[in-house]
């Protein structure tokens, strides 16, 4: 394990290659992140732990535990955005990846400054930044509160990954309005060339499953059919 100083929080790197972790760690530092590096699957999640890192890069295939298992562990309790690296270029690696809770998906070989210009892309549309972004929202008991990023069902945290919160945060902005996968996605995820509209469908199960009572017969979340999702407004049921 590897540590150096930076200022803009700590990155942790997750990749067995010894030369490509170097290699995204000062690309990373040279743009003011720390950066916390191990080779290991095995030690990964002690290590997220340990530093509490703003973010987490993450290979897919590691020794002992592969990045898959490792992203799971992490959104159990974390929602630290996640990049996933791979060899791989499948679709159906794509929609496990973001499926999972990962929040991009690059293909080696990739450009080490398109990755840190990633990192820091993800990070801005997660942190408030404008005022109108500030105000808490609430419906029937579940409440939203954006400064904090935190969402509460009956004054119980609810723990969710980003995406869990950025569709979630588009739909309960705008009660009522339908909205379609496409647009879920161009809110939620700018950088959408690499994702599949049918991982709206699969986040929204899963969103359902933390928020709703019955996620069979969903309050918040519903379905317009042939077209995407609303928040309830209260006239519909």
């Amino acid at each position: 394990m590897s540590q150096s100083i930076g200022n803009q929080g700590t990155v942790l790197i997750v990749e067995d290659d010894r030369n490509t972790a170097a290699l995204v760690a000062t690309y990373l530092e040279r743009e003011g992140f720390s950066t916390v590096v191990v080779h290991d699957g095995g030690e990964a999640l002690q290590a997220a732990d340990d530093c509490n890192p703003v973010f987490v890069i993450l290979d897919v295939m590691l020794p002992n535990v592969d990045g898959w298992e490792i992203c799971g562990g992490l959104r159990k309790s974390s929602d630290v955005p996640v990049l996933m690296l791979t060899a791989r270029e499948e679709e159906v690696d794509r929609v496990a990846g973001l499926a999972m809770g990962a929040d991009d998906y690059v293909v080696k070989p990739f450009s080490p400054r398109e990755l840190v210009e990633r990192v820091k892309a993800i990070l801005r549309r997660i942190r408030p930044v404008s005022p109108a972004m500030t105000t808490t929202l609430s419906f029937a008991g579940l409440e939203l509160d954006p400064e904090k990023r935190r969402v509460t069902r009956d004054g119980k945290p609810v723990p969710l990954t980003t995406w869990e919160y950025k569709l979630l945060y588009a739909l309960m902005s705008s009660p009522g309005k339908a909205l379609s996968r496409e647009e879920l996605l161009s809110q939620c995820y700018r950088n959408s060339e690499a994702v599949i509209d049918r991982v709206i469908d699969v986040h929204i199960g899963k969103l359902r499953q933390k928020i709703e009572d019955d996620p069979a017969t969903p309050r918040f979340i519903l379905t317009v059919r042939g077209h995407g999702y609303s928040f309830s407004d209260g006239a519909q049921r």
